[in-house]
């Protein structure tokens, strides 16, 4: 059995009372002094809706703990969600939550371009990302072979790839 995964921060999504709560999961409760939250996790980019106290109503973009230790910005974590659970409001910050992440966490994604393999004998791990096909993932593959990346300035200057960034939120989007 594989063991869970938690996030431990999330990226808040929107924020809406607890009146407004329409969940169709069997057995979740919410209180009327309560807000629901919808979160985007920063590790593994879970979909999640919480329940925080009227009294600490989080910041619509901002990062919020969200892990096991107290204390912590939420009471409890409800479910986790799919895309279509999104309000109108989560779908339309989600973008900004996404790059966010990526940005503060260049490293991270550097590291992917540095590492990443083959999937099958007919593609790699980069063709995934939109705007890398077969030659530029194999210019990536000879350019870090002489040296790794180190940003994604870097990878600009010497792959060409125009907006690394935007690729990968493209990406994980999808």
């Amino acid at each position: 059995m594989r063991q869970k995964k938690y996030e431990d921060f999330a990226y808040v999504l929107d924020v809406f009372p607890a009146s407004q709560f329409r969940s169709r999961a069997p057995g979740i409760i919410v209180h009327r002094d309560e807000f629901i939250v919808q979160l985007l996790g920063e590790e593994f980019f879970t979909l999640l809706e919480a329940a925080v106290p009227k009294d600490h109503k989080p910041v619509i973009g901002s990062r919020i703990y969200i892990g096991k230790d107290v204390p912590r910005s939420v009471l409890r974590i409800l479910r986790r969600i799919n895309y279509d659970d999104l309000t109108v409001n989560a779908r339309a910050n989600l973008e900004n939550a996404v790059r966010k992440i990526v940005e503060e966490n260049e490293e991270r994604f550097i590291t992917f371009f540095n590492k990443s393999t083959p999937i099958t004998p007919r593609m790699h791990a980069l063709e995934l990302i939109p705007g890398v096909g077969k030659k530029i993932a194999m210019k990536i593959i000879s350019e870090r072979e002489e040296k790794p990346f180190e940003s994604f300035e870097d990878l600009k200057k010497r792959i060409g790839l125009q907006d690394p960034i935007k690729a990968i939120v493209q990406r994980i989007l999808e």
